[in-house]
């Protein structure tokens, strides 16, 4: 193939590849898509941070604090303190410093956390109990309200239903009664918040200056402590990052908040050392206590007396061989104890009577007679064969001091 051809060759390959590119560019088409990646780290770990951000974009001066500890350098005259966070755990001590920082000139913005236990006169919100303030359900208190307006008697029903209806004809009808509606002064309309309409707050002491009521329920209260404020609202849900931008849950924080320092108070209380060890070294507490746990179990107290350490001095020879002469005894019975006395001493006739082990019994206890200067009659009560019984203790002792003194002999 000659060098004209490999070019031309060359040449059609790139212009199909060229073709083939330009094809499939114009098949493909452009087109955008958005990806949530959701909440950044910094908004799902402060859940009022739209509020924060809201309200320094008003020109307020705006901090977080995370406990109590803050009163101590926190000035009442010209601040608001939101208590935002959960009071579950404040004990009475830290709510007198609480309402005294108010009493002083300061403005407290509180949220109501508990219910109002008719039977035991207190609820588990020490807060609201000092302020003389009840929350309680609304449906409840709606049914409460419809027993004390039950008609007295069915003639006086005409009359009162007639001038209920004038009064309603008179008034305007409410289109948002699921929404709390705060009236100001020269203002034609009303600011409308979404609080939860499930909850009612009641002045059981008569001493609000100032409230907002949706159509059943109350959901804010404003009262003079000392000479500073105090404001109570059923629930804060409405100014966390989610619902600060419906209706005007804005407007009304910095309503509450205006012309002041405002301090975000997330936590009312610290988690005690339980707590944080539970939550942050978990697989450790579960190590510690498996430890605790082996140590009790290798020092409890165990069944029965404890046996006493065995002495550390060496035995004597004649104990070694009683201890095993009795472990023989126990357990191969005294035949074999005699046996090997037997044998014993054939082997030590063998040795000083050469060709022993050839003759017969009655040669044999005449050469172990001669050798051992003893009567036949010794020589065949030591010798004779064991029976296939069991054998006395008193015969067995019998029998060994035979062999014994024939083997002495020898």
């Amino acid at each position: 193939m000659n060098r004209n051809l490999k070019f031309a060759l060359g040449g059609v390959v790139v212009l199909l590849l060229g073709l083939i590119a330009i094809w499939v560019l114009s098949q493909l088409t452009p087109y955008q898509k958005e990806i949530k990646l959701g909440a950044a780290p910094e908004v799902a770990a402060t859940p009022y941070l739209a509020a924060e951000n809201f309200l320094k974009a008003r020109g307020l001066d705006v901090q977080r604090a995370d406990g109590l500890q803050v009163l101590g350098n926190l000035p009442s005259q010209g601040h608001t303190l939101l208590l935002l966070g959960s009071r579950e755990q404040m004990t009475p001590r830290q709510t007198e410093r609480v309402l005294a920082w108010a009493a002083k000139g300061g403005h407290l913005l509180v949220v109501a956390e508990s219910l109002w236990d008719e039977d035991a006169g207190k609820s588990d919100d020490l807060l609201l109990d000092r302020l003389g303030i009840h929350q309680l359900l609304t449906e409840d208190l709606n049914e409460g309200t419809q027993a004390e307006d039950e008609p007295a008697t069915s003639e006086s029903a005409p009359a009162e239903q007639a001038a209920d209806e004038d009064e309603a004809s008179a008034e305007e009808i409410d289109h948002h009664p699921e929404l709390t509606k705060l009236y100001l002064e020269n203002e034609e309309a009303p600011a409308y918040v979404n609080f939860d309409t499930d909850y009612h707050l009641f002045d059981a002491k008569n001493q609000a200056q100032a409230w907002a009521n949706s159509a059943d329920s109350t959901h804010m209260l404003q009262l003079n402590y000392g000479d500073g404020l105090v404001t109570v609202v059923t629930d804060s849900w409405l100014w966390q990052n989610k619902g600060i931008a419906e209706y005007d849950n804005a407007w009304l924080l910095w309503y509450l908040t205006q012309d002041s320092k405002v301090t975000l108070l997330y936590r009312a209380d610290r988690d005690d050392l339980l707590t944080l060890l539970v939550r942050n070294f978990p697989e450790a507490l579960v190590a510690l206590a498996l430890l605790i746990a082996l140590l009790l179990w290798a020092n409890g107290r165990r069944q029965g007396p404890l046996l006493a350490p065995a002495s550390l001095a060496r035995r004597q020879l004649q104990e070694h061989l009683r201890g095993s002469a009795d472990f023989l005894l126990r357990h191969s019975g005294g035949h074999s104890l005699l046996q090997a006395l037997q044998r014993d001493i054939q082997r030590q006739a063998r040795r000083r009577h050469p060709g022993f082990e050839r003759l017969d019994i009655a040669s044999q206890w005449q050469i172990l007679g001669r050798l051992s200067r003893l009567p036949s009659s010794a020589i065949s009560q030591a010798m004779r064969p064991l029976p296939k019984q069991r054998i006395s203790a008193t015969e067995f002792t019998r029998q060994v001091a035979h062999l014994q003194t024939l083997r002495n002999a020898l």
